[in-house]
């Protein structure tokens, strides 16, 4: 994809699972982050659409980045990490080859050992978005 949208930069969070999916856009918001991809085959089932694993994995990435940010702000810790104890998905519409695809995550609470996010994943091809997939998930603070 030539033209990354405004406010995106390359992902610097690493990982043996992602690294295959790169590259991986982030863009920080009030609600919480945003991360992006072109859909390549290398996300892709063998039917031509974004991978429901794919989606999953990166729904639960951005979900707990963006709870451990906010977690760490209002405790003011930067040692705080997170780890999944709950997801669930929904698959909406599929995302094809070329679609731009945002990861969007609201924090809804942070506890002081558990905290709550949702997703939603849009696709958008010339100019027009659609929703993939919503998601809801917890989080054990550590």
């Amino acid at each position: 994809m030539n033209n990354i949208p405004d406010g995106f930069t390359k992902s610097p969070r690493k990982s043996p699972l992602t690294d295959p999916w790169e590259p991986i856009y982030v863009k920080m918001t009030d609600a919480g982050g945003i991360l992006g991809i072109e859909v390549r085959d290398v996300h892709c089932n063998a039917r031509g659409f974004a991978h429901g694993g794919l989606i999953a994995s990166l729904s639960d990435n951005t979900m707990g980045m963006s709870l451990v940010l906010k977690a760490r702000e209002k405790f003011a810790n930067d040692k705080i990490s997170a780890v999944t104890l709950s997801m669930t998905t929904d698959y909406i519409d599929s995302a094809q080859i070329g679609d731009w695809l945002e990861f969007r995550a609201g924090v809804l609470k942070v506890g002081r050992s558990i905290g709550f996010t949702e997703m939603k994943v849009v696709a958008t091809r010339d100019g027009e978005e659609r929703l993939i997939a919503r998601a809801n998930a917890s989080f054990k603070l550590v």
